[in-house]
Order: C-alpha cells, then sequence, then structure tokens
C-alpha cells in the first residue's frame, strides 16, 4: 500500500515531535513525505500536482499540530483548493474514492485535558470530527487517528518511541467501520 503523509507544520524546525516523526518516516519506502508549508511557503498551491500526489496513494495521512481545535491555515486552504467538485467529489467526483485518509497529530495539552471533563470538554476524536467527515464526504475511508499530547513533555525515549508507534500505526491501522 504506497501510502502519502502530507505534512502541515508551519514551524518544523520548533517541532521536535514532528520533526522526529518525518525522520522515522524517511525510512521506509512505501511512504511518501510532502511537507506543505516547506513546497509553498508563498501558499500558493499546485492544485494538478497535488491532485496527482493524491491519485498515486492509496492512504493519505495528514500530520499536523492542532490549532485552535483545527487544522493549520494552509492545511485548510489545501483542502478547499485540491478536493475540488468535479476531482474528489460531485457526480465526476470519484478520484478519492476508495482511498484511506488519517490524522496524526500533536496536543500540547495532556490526554487528561481532552475529555469531556478536561480543560478542552471534547475529547480529540470529537474535535477530529471534521477530518472523518471530510474523509466520508469525498468517499475515502476514515482511518483512526495516531497522536501524541502533552508534547511539553520531551524526553528523548518518549520521542523515539512515539516515531516507531507513529510508523507502526500508519502500516498497521484500519479504517473505522460505521454500521
Amino acid at each position: 500500500m504506497k501510502t502519502l503523509v502530507i505534512v502541515a507544520h508551519p514551524n518544523m524546525e520548533a517541532s521536535n515531535w514532528h520533526k522526529s516523526w518525518v525522520k522515522e518516516l524517511q525510512k521506509h519506502d512505501d511512504i511518501t513525505i510532502h511537507e506543505l508549508y516547506k513546497t509553498y511557503p508563498d501558499e500558493n498551491i499546485d492544485i494538478s500536482k497535488e491532485q496527482q500526489l493524491i491519485e498515486s496513494h492509496d492512504r493519505i495521512i495528514f500530520q499536523y499540530p492542532i490549532f485552535w481545535y483545527s487544522t493549520p491555515s494552509l492545511l485548510k486552504k489545501w483542502f478547499d483548493s485540491v478536493l475540488q467538485y468535479g476531482w474528489a467529489f460531485g457526480p465526476e467526483g470519484t478520484k478519492t474514492a476508495g482511498k484511506e485518509i488519517g490524522v496524526a497529530t500533536s496536543t500540547f495539552g495532556t490526554a487528561e485535558s481532552y475529555q469531556a471533563t478536561g480543560f478542552n470538554r471534547f475529547t480529540l476524536q470529537e474535535i477530529l470530527r471534521p477530518m472523518e467527515a471530510l474523509a466520508h464526504f469525498i468517499s475515502a475511508s476514515y482511518l483512526p487517528h495516531y497522536s501524541i499530547n502533552d508534547t511539553s513533555d520531551i524526553t528523548e525515549e518518549r520521542l523515539v518511541q512515539s516515531s516507531i508507534d507513529y510508523v507502526q500505526h500508519i502500516k498497521t491501522v484500519k479504517p473505522v467501520v460505521v454500521e
């Protein structure tokens, strides 16, 4: 299975987690890494190129930090620009049908803060619900997310283990079955 990881971090140099994840992903030939902020520093997205990338992969993982309970702005712009009517959805829009879509994300908050009774009042799964809806809307399957919480608590051991676990997740995760 060919996997495309679309990395959307506006400041990769400041993120030990995302840099470590990308470094681990680079060891695997069946995973293509595509860094949006590096590719489009001017935010001028090459729609045709992006659509070709999607078409040539079976599994697409969106890797980003949670920003205000959502995605970084360039990733939102990417969705708006690339997932077009007639290509990703609509009567003729079948290019994303059957693809698998997942999310890998990081949060500054602890796992406990992402509970109904926690500081954020919602679980991470609830906060990522728009991504699940996006997958459904474009006829793709949604994969359970991968996340690391409490990113301020960095130890070398935790960094290495999360990177290994992330790759394992990408390679073995199965789509969510909706009944």
